[in-house]
């Protein structure tokens, strides 16, 4: 499967990012007779404070190396590439593959499908024809089929999890930051020019949190699921149409059987197809019948 990029996930990143900084940098007019908003650099500087960032980051990362493996830090470059340059599943493709492969079996037998076999990229695809080709009983198909999609979404419940502990991390450090610095100011609160200054920095460690959490985390984590759920939907059609090849039904049943896993707005254009699949092949018959006639 062809891999494009999700303008959306880089869009979405960026924006966020974006308007957090323009809101810092917008500031109201104030004094007699001004009216409206400018637009000040100066403000960034309020927002920046590496003890802040060492509490909030450092603590994540901490953290999650005392709660995940190694393994589970270096996967996430991949994580990120899933995340900005996806692998395009498309179902519409698996289902005219199996619907294709169905219609070669039944008129040339099961063997016949060790060409196309040889052809699919898919590892899960392949496999699961492999066994059909090699006439494995249907049940021990059956069960290693579900056996791999089984494998494939606990791998990936796991590596959502550290993403949402992350999330859950970020905020609980950028209060623990925020206690800090509390703590730290009432210890000067003698110095009443210092509350304000003090205060301040203490609120930047809640920022960062939930900034982290936010625009990092929580985000990645709903992508991965997003494209979870695209892999798994194809793989639920790969395991219902290998079966009812393997069963021998017929082709076009099996097509609408897989088109009815589809999501309800994605039916309507493949049933159609389907549909004028159909007339055309009866047209085709009953020219054929003419003709004999």
């Amino acid at each position: 499967m062809k891999k494009k990029i999700d303008l959306m996930s880089a869009i979405g990143l960026f924006s966020g990012v974006a308007l957090i900084v323009f809101s810092i940098m917008l500031v109201k007019n104030t004094g007699e007779g001004a009216g409206g908003y400018s637009i000040t650099t100066i403000n960034l500087g309020n927002f920046f404070d590496p003890p802040s960032i060492v509490i909030v980051l450092g603590g994540v990362i901490a953290t999650l190396m005392l709660s995940f493996p190694l393994e589970q830090f270096a996967r996430v470059p991949k994580h990120l590439r899933i995340i900005f340059m996806p692998q395009a599943f498309r179902p519409d493709e698996y289902i005219d593959i199996l619907t294709e492969c169905a219609k070669k079996a039944r008129i040339n037998g099961l063997l016949a499908l060790e060409e196309n076999v040889n052809e699919i990229e898919n590892a899960f695809l392949k496999n699961s024809l492999q066994m059909v080709v090699d006439s494995i009983d249907p049940e021990k198909v059956k069960l290693q089929m579900e056996s791999w999609i089984d494998s494939v979404d606990e791998r990936h419940t796991q590596e959502r999890a550290f993403y949402d502990k992350g999330a859950a991390l970020a905020p609980a450090f950028g209060m623990i930051g925020t206690l800090i610095g509390l703590i730290n100011m009432l210890k000067v609160l003698e110095d009443i020019e210092s509350v304000g200054p003090n205060m301040a920095v203490a609120l930047v460690t809640t920022f960062y949190g939930s900034c982290l959490a936010n625009l990092f985390f929580i985000p990645v984590s709903n992508k991965l699921r997003v494209r979870h759920e695209e892999e798994y939907l194809c793989m639920q059609i790969v395991y219902e149409g290998v079966q009812a090849i393997q069963a021998g039904e017929n082709p076009k049943l099996i097509r609408e059987k897989l088109i009815h896993l589809l999501p309800e707005y994605k039916q309507t254009g493949l049933l159609d197809e389907s549909d004028q699949g159909q007339e055309k092949s009866g047209e085709a018959r009953k020219a054929k019948t003419r003709a004999k006639k």
